[in-house]
């Protein structure tokens, strides 16, 4: 599947970013979306955080040391990074050169900081804020995750209020109370985007072919009568 603009423009494909509280279910929806389509690719961020028992190195993140980190950062090789809970988080450089070259949509799962690096640097992406339904619902994810010790469970929630206030800083929100209907929801925003006049390049060009046809027509009709 690629992105298609009306009359089979293709438009560029850009950056998508999701953001949530921990435990709001972005990783998850992200994961389904590239389920769903072959135009999608996951950016895999680099950490400074140790591996979870069933996470893997450069499937669910780059795992890093401090020193390997700073170095990327110093050297520009990191569209944005942060430190969150007590790590460092980065998006590499390349994953948004190998998405524009694959003319794919790049999925960043990122946390606030980072999308706000994001929004200054690529201005093209788009921003998606994915509400739990409730403070419940959101610890009950928080402890379903069984790696959350007593300590880091207070101080991701207590972080949580922050996080959700800047959902008003996103360019959409969406509340994340069925999972497929999310998925859904931000599909829909995909294609919205993909259809940004904006987004479409050449397109001034099929609207003169196209003014130009109607005005043949007109005067071939002017012609006959």
């Amino acid at each position: 599947m690629s992105a298609q603009a009306g009359g089979g423009l293709a438009s560029r494909t850009f950056p998508v970013i999701l953001s949530a509280p921990s435990g709001g279910g972005k990783t998850t929806v992200a994961r389904m979306l590239g389920q769903r389509r072959d135009d999608i690719a996951f950016s895999v961020s680099a950490t400074t955080r140790a591996p979870r028992s069933n996470e893997q190195d450069g499937r669910d993140y780059w795992f890093v040391d401090g020193d390997e980190f700073r170095r990327m950062a110093a050297a520009g090789d990191l569209v944005e990074w942060a430190e969150v809970h007590g790590n460092l988080y980065g998006t590499p450089r390349r994953n948004l050169d190998q998405a524009v070259a694959e003319r794919r949509y790049l999925i960043l799962d990122i946390d606030i900081q980072g999308a706000r690096q994001v929004r200054e640097r690529v201005p093209e992406a788009v921003l998606i804020f994915i509400l739990p339904p409730s403070g419940g619902v959101l610890a009950d994810r928080l402890l379903g995750r069984g790696s959350e010790d007593p300590e880091a469970m207070r101080r991701r929630l207590s972080n949580a209020g922050d996080e959700i206030e800047a959902a008003a800083e996103f360019d959409y929100v969406i509340t994340n109370e069925d999972l497929a209907t999310t998925v859904d929801a931000v599909e829909t925003i995909l294609a919205a985007e993909s259809h940004r006049a904006s987004r479409i390049p050449g397109l001034d060009g099929e609207i003169r072919r196209l003014r130009g046809e109607v005005c043949d027509l007109l005067d071939a009709d002017a012609a006959r009568t």
